[in-house]
Formats: C-alpha cells, structure tokens, sequence
C-alpha cells in the first residue's frame, strides 16, 4: 500500500544577502494513513520549514529546493509531487485534504473576526453546505475542543480568548473538513497539562476514527511518548535517529536523543542541577557528532549536586518557619462584566477572588493552575501593574496597595517580573544592551554610562551571553537567548522579590534545562525570594520549596512542593497531576 506522505531526498536552503544557507539536509521520512509520526527536535532544527514546505507555505522568494520530492497520495491513487503541482491545486488541498495546526495562534487569528466566523470559512471554502449547517458544525467542534460555553466562544474575537482558547479554535479549525494528513507544528507547547492531555487524545481520536495520517511536530519527547507510532529526531535539519516509541524511549541510539529524554525536570530531584545537550555531545570542527563518555555512569551534570539553600534546609527540618515577606490577606481582582440601566455595575468577572497566602523570605513558590485561572492577574497585582478591587498587599511590613505612584515606583528597585513572552516584552527598537541598563537608568542607580554598560555586560555573562550581545536586537536571539535577556533585566537592580511568569513554558526542554539552571544558581548567588508561575506541576514541583494550585481565581491547595505533588489533597490537583505527560508507557 503506498504511503500517505512519502518526502525522498528532501534539501531546503534559504538565500539571503551573504549567500544560500542550508535548512534541511537529505531528509527522508513517510507517513502512512492511520499512524501518527512525531517529529522531535529542538528549535532551529528544521522541524516547522519540514512541515511548512508540505503545503509550500515558505516564503517563495527566498526559498530554495535544492533536491528532493514531496510525495501526496490523494484516495490510493498515484503519488502527487507537491513541488511540482500547480497553485491551484495546491489551494484545492490546503484546509482540505492536508490541515495545518500552526505553533502560534495569535498571529495565526485574524484579530477582526470572530472566531466563529474563522472556523465557518474554512467549512464553507470546501464544503458545499449553508451557513446555518457550517455554524451548526462549528460550535459542535467547539464542543469537541473542549471549549468554554461553545455558542458564546462563537461571537468572541481572538484578543477576548486565553492562548490555550485560541489554540483550541485553531485545532478546531483545522478538524473543520476531516484531512487525509493532519499537520500539528507545536500545537500543546503553551498549553496547560490538562487541556494539553485533552488535545492530545482528540488528535489520537481523529486519528483512529478517521483513518487519517498526523504528523506531530514537539519539543518535547514526553508529550507524544503515549500517542506516537512512530518517532523522528531532527537535528540542525538532519535526521539523527527514527525509530518506532519504544525503540526511542527505551533503547535510544544517539546522544542527542538521549539528551532530550534526560533534561526533563520530572526526571530528578530538587538540588540536582538538569543536564543538557552539551553534556551528552559535542560537535566537532568537521560537523560529526562526539559522544561525550560517562563519568561513574553518570553525564557530569546528571551527578552534580546543587548546594541546598537555607530556606530548603529549614523547610527539610520542619524548622520554625522564616519571617514572610510578603503576605497576602483577602486580595480581589475584579472585572466588571454587567450594568444596569443607571450604569451601575451588577456583575463581575472575579480573576482573583479572596486569596490569602504567605511567601517566605528566600523560598521560591510555585503559582500552578490552568489558562484563565488567575496566575499571572495576582502575579501582576503583587508588583501594582495593575490594581487590585479590594485587599492587602504586605510587603515587609508595608501596605503597598495603597502606595502613590511615585512609592511604587521606588517599589521596582526591589520587586521585579520576568514576563511570559520574552519577545513581547522587549522593544524591537533599541538593542538588548540598552534594554537591560533601562531600569538602571530610570532608577538612577549607575551614574554614568560607562558605568551602566560594564553592569550589562556582566549581567550579560552571568546569563550565559557575550559582551558582543550588548549591541544586537530582540530578533536576532533565538527564543532561549530571548528568556536570558529578560531574565537578565530583571535581575540587574539585584531585588528582592521576583515573580517569574511562566518563564519557561515555551522553551525546548533543553532549553528549558538551562534556564532552570540559570535562575537556581542566580538565586542562590542573590538569596531573592521567588512566585514561580507555571501550568506544568513537574517543573514546578523541581524548583519550588512549596505549591500553591490555583482555580477560578481561587488558592484550591497550598503546601510543601513534595506534599502537593506526590500526596494531593484537592481533586483539581489530582486532575493535573494525572495529565503530566509521562513519557512512554508500553
């Protein structure tokens, strides 16, 4: 029977001002209907140009095929070249025959319709039915996705959904015309544990029922270990190792592969510092693959011990607890969603409703919960980026919700963010040097110039980047380098309290190592105290003392990290502890 997808030979190159530079080298895979190929790999290893050139989605201008066929068997007949058919024909398949689940659903969204109205188009380019039925299949999709209120979700735009929402359209979109061949680049990275474990199932559902062919694009092994037939691993565009799941999981061949599957924080204890891919491997000058041998049959960082802080060794102790520094007392996060006739608000959207918690001085503790459920809203009102509805807020031993601006001002020096989107966060205009002295500037702290650029250049180094960084800009860092810089901007005012929004959700787990790395060595080199925001329990559970669950804008568990993870009280942490992907189980 021949295969669904067939790619032979494949070479994709980019030009650019200095020359052609190579993508994807010789890359040779198929797909076959009924089974789910993962395609696994960190960022910049051809992943996304792979399945983008399936549709010729690249840009036409600077993209060149060098070599190769991409093979499409439409309904067992003969093989079509996608290469080579005609635009038409191509426009014919995409939506259709071949879907696409893209990475980012924002910009993916068309901001000014409703998201509804996007699901509805595609169900009329290809399907000859009447508005009433597309709109009647759409909101039944939504259901399928697990949205929220689906007939509401219909008349909503974009910019009103969370980013696991807006994902969910995205797939149901995709879903809308029942492909032959479903492509999903990236489509659980930012999502939470459960909605991911949700999505995941849909996509095997479709699978199955269907007879359809997936290819699953992730950086993350763990997430396709028990949905995956079979494996490829991508590496700098080449094809390193493919196998079937378990032949991947349980017998990796290649140090890469092998590295991937060791950096998961699920996989070790606090105080043990994560491996990377760098302690596996190394490239030589001639561009083969070393494998770096073992040390007591361990990788050198696997064995490595971090030192234990203090607050860890009171926590261990069940010593008497340090003094808080900070605590809150039945903070309100209101929005007004309803008014009557008079302008009278008679309803709101309660984001964080009556929460009480303490931090203690030096810990890091966890903030976990699902899209919607108020983390990042009380990350924000902790530092008064935006105000709460009623409250306290006690920072060493001052009420800071009822500071002037100029007081909260001040308030920066000590208390910092380390925001979710890296690139969203710095100014595309100015360079990451210039970025991270702003605050040092602004707070008056390095007199001089030269004073301030010695200072980032340091913080620079400490974050594992170059001093030849200094005068480069945001789009020119990968996403990892993008999360060292803001890292960086938070910490060179040295503060005392920092809340690290889901710093590292969208970051390959190697990646993801490394940054964990990072913030636990510059917290013990600082001693500052952390809020750790995450939807991912496991990492959570790595680098916190304690964790808090949130729901619904309400504190549904609080405890030591141990407890909460291991022995749940709450049966909404049960239920997220149960959707951390485990990796392969045969």
């Amino acid at each position: 029977m021949l295969p669904l997808l067939s790619i032979q030979n494949l070479d994709i190159a980019f030009r650019s001002e200095t020359g052609t530079n190579t993508a994807v080298q010789n890359l040779n895979l198929q797909v076959n209907r009924g089974e789910l190929l993962a395609v696994v790999g960190e960022s910049g290893s051809g992943k996304s140009i792979t399945s983008l050139s399936i549709l010729q989605l690249l840009p036409k201008a600077s993209t060149v095929y060098v070599n190769g066929k991409i093979l499409f068997t439409i309904n067992g007949e003969k093989p079509e070249d996608l290469l080579l058919i005609a635009e038409a024909d191509l426009q014919a398949l995409r939506g259709n025959r071949i879907a696409m689940i893209f990475q980012e659903p924002m910009s993916s969204l068309n901001p000014v319709m409703t998201c509804g109205q996007q699901v509805m188009e595609a169900i009329l380019q290809h399907r000859k039915v009447t508005k009433a039925e597309a709109k009647k299949q759409t909101i039944e999709l939504f259901e399928k996705v697990k949205l929220p209120i689906p007939e509401a979700m219909f008349s909503r735009y974009p910019h009103q959904l969370s980013g696991g929402q807006k994902q969910r359209v995205m797939i149901a979109m995709a879903m809308s015309c029942k492909p032959q061949l479903l492509i999903c680049d990236e489509p659980t990275t930012a999502l939470d544990v459960t909605v991911q474990n949700t999505i995941l199932q849909l996509i095997k559902e479709l699978q199955v029922k269907e007879n359809i062919g997936v290819i699953f694009i992730t950086h993350d092994l763990s997430v396709v270990g028990q949905i995956a037939d079979r494996i490829v691993v991508l590496y700098k565009g080449n094809i390193v190792e493919t196998g079937t799941t378990a032949d991947i999981f349980l017998r990796p061949n290649h140090p890469y592969t092998k590295a991937l599957l060791a950096c998961r924080p699920v996989l070790h204890p606090k105080g043990q510092r994560l491996p990377v891919v760098s302690d596996f491997m190394e490239v030589a000058v001639d561009g083969t693959i070393v494998e770096k041998p073992l040390v007591n049959g361990h990788w050198s960082a696997v064995n490595s011990q971090s030192p234990v802080t203090e607050i860890e060794q009171t926590i261990r102790h069940k010593s008497p607890l340090p003094n808080a520094i900070l605590s809150v007392k039945n903070l309100n996060v209101w929005y007004p969603t309803k008014t009557n006739f008079l302008g009278k608000t008679t309803d709101y959207f309660k984001a964080v409703n009556d929460v009480s918690f303490e931090v203690f001085k030096g810990e890091t503790l966890g903030l976990v919960g699902e899209s919607g459920c108020g983390k990042t809203t009380l990350g924000r009102a902790l530092l008064q980026l935006i105000p709460a509805t009623s409250g306290d807020i006690i920072y060493e031993e001052k009420n800071i919700t009822s500071l002037s601006k100029k007081d909260v001002l001040e308030l920066r020096k000590h208390m910092q963010i380390i925001f979710q989107d890296p690139y969203g966060s710095l100014n595309p205009r100015i360079t990451v040097g210039q970025a991270i002295a702003e605050p040092l500037q602004v707070h008056g702290l390095l007199p001089t110039e030269k004073q301030r650029r010695e200072k980032v250049v340091e913080w620079l180094e400490k974050v594992n980047l170059k001093a030849e960084h200094y005068n480069r800009y945001p789009h020119e860092f990968s996403g990892g380098q993008r999360q060292r810089i803001v890292i960086a901007r938070a910490l060179v005012m040295n503060p005392q309290f920092v809340v690290c929004d889901e710093s590292v959700s969208a970051l390959d787990v190697s990646v993801q190592a490394q940054v964990l790395n990072l913030l636990n060595d510059l917290k013990k080199e600082m001693g500052f105290t952390a809020i750790f925001i995450s939807h991912d329990l496991g990492v959570v559970n790595y680098i916190s003392e304690r964790i808090m669950v949130m729901q619904k804008g309400r504190i549904e568990e609080i405890g030591w990290a141990e407890d909460v993870y291991r022995r749940p009280q709450s049966p909404y942490t049960k239920q997220l502890i149960e959707a951390i992907p485990k990796g392969y189980i045969g």
